[in-house]
């Protein structure tokens, strides 16, 4: 088992060294479904670098990346060094992402256009801010030599973090809100590129 991860990693490593930092996959919808989710118990909390991490449901989708953004200052980059402002559905198709602008800073995923490709409530509701904690050193790594435009598949948990001083960290569940605390906390289990 772990002969195969050092092969992946090797792969992937070298598709990093070799592409470009951007993938177009040309236009059209690359991703049908919206993200899954089921509600779990709360009953499965355990520690992970020295945080507390409670489960609140189950979390898996596929989706293009529309931005990436590396973080190494600031509490929440002790669990998630890197943020992905993902997409789906519309925001899935190129020839839609072409027409807005997509940036990201402290944490927030930001969008703007001069003329909407597709209605607003579609932006917001097909695509998130996601702040990835990797359960292990092999998802970190997959994490990172991700690229932009890519349609990566996540199977993990949307969860809360706390801290022994009541520092807490907690994910939306929904994807129709917007603004503060609507984000996505993510303990990635499995990270694959799949384009």
């Amino acid at each position: 088992m772990k002969n195969l991860a050092l092969v992946l990693f090797l792969i992937a490593a070298a598709w990093k060294l070799f592409v470009s930092d951007t993938v177009e996959l040309g236009p059209g919808v690359k991703v049908i479904a919206a993200p899954l989710q089921q509600t779990l118990s709360g009953d499965d909390i355990f520690a992970h670098k020295g945080y507390q991490i409670t489960r609140l449901a189950s979390f898996d989708l596929q989706a293009k990346i529309l931005s990436k953004k590396n973080y190494s200052l600031g509490r929440e980059s002790d669990l998630s060094p890197v943020d992905l402002a993902l997409g789906w559905q519309n925001m899935s198709d190129e020839s839609v992402l072409n027409q807005i602008d997509i940036s990201q800073s402290n944490r927030w995923y930001h969008w703007k256009v001069q003329n909407f490709p597709i209605p607003r409530k579609e932006i917001e509701t097909q695509s998130a801010n996601m702040h990835l904690v990797p359960a292990n050193e092999l998802v970190e790594k997959l994490i990172g030599i991700a690229k932009q435009g890519q349609i990566v598949e996540i199977t993990g948990a949307l969860i809360r973090v706390d801290a022994t001083d009541n520092w807490h960290w907690q994910s939306s569940l929904s994807r129709d809100d917007t603004g503060a605390r609507a984000c996505e906390v993510v303990y990635v289990d499995s990270f694959n590129i799949i384009q």
